[in-house]
C-alpha cells in the first residue's frame, strides 16, 4: 500500500535525522539515570519496570505487525526476526527481573525519570515499526544472492555482541546485589573497556545491519552508536573522576584499545 510505503519511507529518514542531534546532545548532557542521577527531570518510576514499559513496544509491536508483511511465511524473513525478538526478550523481561533481584527497586536515589522512559518508548515504536516492516514486508530475498553469507556472519557477531552484552549486565547486577555503593568492575572484557554492556550491544546491531544489508538495519546501528558511544564516554569519565589512581588508566571507554 503506498500509504504504508510513506510512513515507512518518512520512518526510516526520521531514525538518520534523529541519530546526530543525539550524539551532539549526549556529549554535553547526560541522561539523568543511573551513575548521572539527579533532580530536576519530573518524576521517577520504578527502573526495573521502566525497562519493560519502554521496552516492551519491541515485543508487541513487532509480533503484531509481522504476519501483515508479505515476507512473513518466509523462513529467512523468520529467522530474522527470531534473532531480533531474541535481544529484546532479555532486554524487556529477563534484564527488569536481574534488576529486581538485584534491589534496584528499593532504591528510590536510583529513580527513572519517566520524561526518558516516555522517550525511550516513542523511539522503540518508531525503531520496531520500521525493522519489522523492513524484515516481513520491504526486503527482497528473492534476489538477494549474497543473504546467506550475510547471515552467517552477521549472526556470529550478533550472538557474540549480545553474550558481552548479558555477560557485562550481570557483573554490574551483582556488584548492586553486594551493596556498599559503586565499585571498579573487573574481569573480562572490563579490563579492555568501561562500558562492556555498550560494547556487546553495539556489536549486537552491527551484526544486525550485516545480516539485513537493509537501509533500515543500518539506520539502527548508526543510531545505536550515537546513543551509546557518547554514554559509554560519560561513564569512563565518572569512573576516572570517582576512583582516581584506583582506576585502571589503560581502559578505554568503550572500543577495546581504541576509543
Amino acid at each position: 500500500m503506498a500509504s504504508d510505503q510513506t510512513l515507512f519511507h518518512n520512518s526510516l529518514l526520521a531514525l538518520y535525522l534523529i541519530g546526530p542531534p543525539t550524539a551532539v546532545s549526549l556529549r554535553f548532557l547526560q541522561a539523568p539515570y543511573g551513575k548521572h542521577n539527579r533532580p530536576g527531570w519530573g518524576p521517577t518510576m520504578s527502573v526495573p519496570l521502566a525497562w519493560f514499559l519502554m521496552e516492551s513496544p519491541t515485543l508487541w509491536l513487532t509480533l503484531l505487525l509481522f504476519p501483515s508483511g508479505d515476507n512473513s511465511s518466509n523462513y529467512k524473513s523468520l529467522l530474522l526476526i527470531s534473532l531480533f525478538l531474541l535481544h529484546y526478550l532479555n532486554r524487556t523481561c529477563l534484564y527488569p527481573i536481574r534488576l529486581l533481584r538485584s534491589g534496584t527497586r528499593r532504591n528510590s536515589a536510583t529513580g527513572f525519570p519517566v520524561v526518558m522512559a516516555l522517550m525511550a518508548f516513542v523511539f522503540n515504536l518508531l525503531n520496531s515499526y520500521l525493522q519489522t516492516r523492513s524484515v516481513s514486508h520491504y526486503m527482497d530475498y528473492d534476489r538477494d544472492e549474497w543473504f546467506w553469507w550475510r547471515f552467517f556472519g552477521g549472526a556470529v557477531v550478533f550472538l557474540l555482541g549480545m553474550a558481552v552484552n548479558i555477560w557485562s549486565d550481570g557483573v554490574l547486577v551483582k556488584l548492586k546485589m553486594a551493596g556498599g555503593g559503586y565499585k571498579v568492575p573487573t574481569g573480562g572484557w572490563f579490563e579492555l573497556v568501561s562500558c562492556p554492556n555498550y560494547l556487546g550491544e553495539i556489536a549486537e546491531w552491527l551484526g544486525w545491519a550485516v545480516m539485513c544489508g537493509s537501509w533500515a538495519g543500518l539506520g539502527f546501528f548508526l543510531y545505536t552508536c550515537a546513543n551509546l558511544v557518547p554514554r559509554a564516554r560519560a561513564n569512563h569519565t565518572w569512573y576516572l573522576n570517582k576512583f582516581g589512581e584506583d582506576y585502571p588508566r589503560d581502559r578505554k571507554a568503550v572500543i577495546p584499545f581504541l576509543y
